[in-house]
């Protein structure tokens, strides 16, 4: 793939990885699950996606804080602990022999089902849980050009309809968002709020910079990125001012810049949106700065091994 905040080339390496499946670990073609799973069947899971940098996972517990609440609100028994999660991802990766460059799919569904069926309790046993991890480096060349964004018009739905802050494997409503972007011959789709406000985009948080201060939505409607709350963290200890607020097209169009944030791809410009230049082509100043900060932030969380 080569478009979009996950463009990524092919490493063959990735064809001979070893899966986590429910404890055991086994070469991609054997990695499968039941066509009865509820993930299958309905959606019905939770997930995380983290990197690997220097042999360690970055943000580990933020990430697992985050599916371990999204499990609790869908009434899902992960049935393992967070120390059990932890050290299946890393045996995962040991196995791999990976070190950097590395994204991690972390998925856990409601398991088995006796029956197709919406409700759990036609399910038998307990849950899937399936770890992939891959030699997958964001691309250069897209963070150099910058991103094109269209609005679409699938929204972001309110808390009582799905809530947007749960990580699940029901995304249709982000897929749908994306087909649509993709038909615009756009990377990625801006995705409105119930009340027109600018959200986010269907894989990413969308932020944008008007006279030097960071714009992010309410985040009401948005995921709760862990990236994103890195940079509004990182904005604000650096200086810049930085707001989780509304807006609305309009200032997005005449902003100076804009940018997305997302653990794949850590800060990536936005260079067009709906067919408008954004500033004066990406990266802007303010872009290149909390990138940098990101980027050291990423080091310090997951420095290089000591060496004997």
């Amino acid at each position: 793939m080569d478009r979009g905040t996950h463009a990524f080339s092919d490493d063959p390496r990735n064809q001979s990885v070893l899966v986590h499946v429910n404890g055991q670990l086994l070469p991609r073609a054997e990695a499968v699950v039941s066509v009865f799973d509820s993930g299958f069947l309905m959606g019905d899971g939770v997930w995380e996606g983290m990197r690997l940098h220097n042999a360690r996972i970055a943000f580990l517990d933020r990430h697992l804080d985050r599916l371990c609440e999204g499990a609790k609100a869908i009434d899902l028994e992960i049935g393992m602990s967070r120390e059990a999660l932890s050290r299946s991802l890393y045996d995962t990766v040991t196995a791999n022999s990976m070190d950097s460059g590395v994204h991690i799919r972390l998925m856990v569904t409601r398991g088995l089902k006796s029956t197709p069926y919406q409700s759990p309790n036609v399910n038998v046993g307990g849950p899937t849980v399936v770890i992939i991890a891959e030699h997958k480096a964001a691309s250069e060349a897209v963070a150099a050009r910058g991103l094109r964004l269209f609005t679409v018009h699938v929204r972001r739905g309110a808390p009582d309809v799905l809530d947007p802050k749960l990580n699940i494997h029901s995304k249709l409503n982000c897929i749908t968002a994306a087909i649509q972007a993709d038909k615009a011959g756009a990377d990625e789709g801006l995705m409105l709020d119930p009340h027109g406000f600018v959200a986010t985009c269907n894989s990413t948080n969308f932020f944008i910079v008007r006279r030097g201060a960071v714009w992010t939505s309410t985040g009401r409607y948005c995921m709760n990125g862990i990236t994103r709350a890195n940079v509004l963290t990182l904005a604000r200890k650096d200086g810049i001012p930085a707001e989780e607020r509304d807006f609305s097209l309009t200032e997005t169009y005449g902003a100076d810049e804009a940018f997305v944030t997302g653990t794949f791809g850590g800060l990536t410009p936005v260079r067009e949106i709906d067919g408008r230049t954004i500033g004066d082509g990406p990266p802007g100043p303010v872009t290149r700065r909390l990138s940098d900060l990101y980027r050291a932030l990423i080091e310090r969380e997951c420095p290089p091994p000591l060496q004997a």
